[in-house]
């Protein structure tokens, strides 16, 4: 028994050298976490699922793209971009699906909807080494009531979460919306859960100096977003000199890039593709999508 014992102790002991002479050469690749808790607030447990590509290591960088799920702020799982994310990642970037407080299940509003968006951007860049995350390429996306809030990291002054370091921003450095929710007035979309408010939270009123480069996603025939704000949007970005592409895809609805909607999987790769070629343009990927 003690022979066995020492057997054992020397081929762990032989292992654990093998172990730190790979990662001394960074050949070892990494154990990385899929899911991180961001931010806990008044009991609830919020979580980032992360996808990473294949070849990360301990010297390198990657930009992120975050998304954020649809639900009119009052439902939705993190499932939705499942397969934008884990396509992202094979792209080389490292891609994080984001849970945040919804009415449903946590009885709270748009404007806690938008903390708990800024909390995950900031969350990431100040953890951005041991993740590695380049800080300076973070893409905020998502669809619907998820488009509003990745717009509203970029877009929103104020709305951060007052117990956090705001030193470290929580601004998105690119943003790609899938028929978001921009205008949040009384012509628009959630003026009945922000009512007067909607100042403060609607990224159509708050375009400014330095928003950060936008690919706008819509249907033609979306019940909640008109074509005509899609391009409010782009010409009040152009005034103010930043770059805005709207790519309106003819006869579709509101979410018609879900894989499970009608035509979903023909739409999931064709914005999937366009989505890929804005991220190349703005110089975050490298070579041709390989969807």
């Amino acid at each position: 028994m003690k022979v066995l014992i020492n057997i054992v102790v020397i081929f762990s002991f032989l292992g654990f050298l093998s172990e730190v002479h790979g990662q001394d050469k960074y050949e070892a690749r990494e154990i990385l976490p899929d899911s991180l808790v961001y931010k806990i607030i008044e009991g609830d447990t919020l979580k980032l699922t992360l996808f990473y590509p294949e070849n990360v290591h301990q010297k390198k960088k990657f930009p992120a793209i975050v998304f954020y799920f649809g639900g009119g702020w009052n439902g939705g799982t993190t499932t939705q971009f499942e397969d934008q994310a884990k396509y992202f990642a094979t792209r080389g970037m490292v891609a994080v699906l984001v849970d945040y407080r919804v009415q449903s299940r946590h009885k709270t509003t748009p404007f806690d909807a938008v903390r708990d968006a800024k909390s995950a951007i900031r969350y990431l860049r100040s953890n951005a080494k041991k993740l590695h995350i380049n800080p300076k390429k973070i893409v905020a996306s998502g669809g619907s009531a998820g488009g509003h809030l990745a717009a509203a990291t970029a877009i929103i002054k104020g709305l951060e979460e007052p117990t956090e370091d705001i030193s470290i921003s929580s601004k998105a450095n690119a943003l790609v919306l899938y028929n978001p929710v921009i205008d949040n007035s009384k012509t628009g979309y959630g003026y009945d859960k922000v009512g007067d408010r909607y100042l403060e939270i609607s990224p159509l009123h708050n375009i400014a100096k330095g928003a950060p480069p936008t690919l706008f996603l819509l249907g033609s025939k979306d019940p909640l977003i008109p074509v005509a704000t899609a391009y409010e949007y782009q010409s009040k970005m152009q005034a103010i000199g930043s770059r805005c592409d709207v790519v309106i895809y003819e006869g579709q609805k509101h979410g018609f890039f879900n894989q499970w909607k009608e035509n979903g999987p023909e739409y999931f790769r064709k914005t999937t593709v366009e989505v890929d070629a804005f991220l190349q343009a703005i110089k975050y990927l490298k070579g041709k999508a390989t969807m």
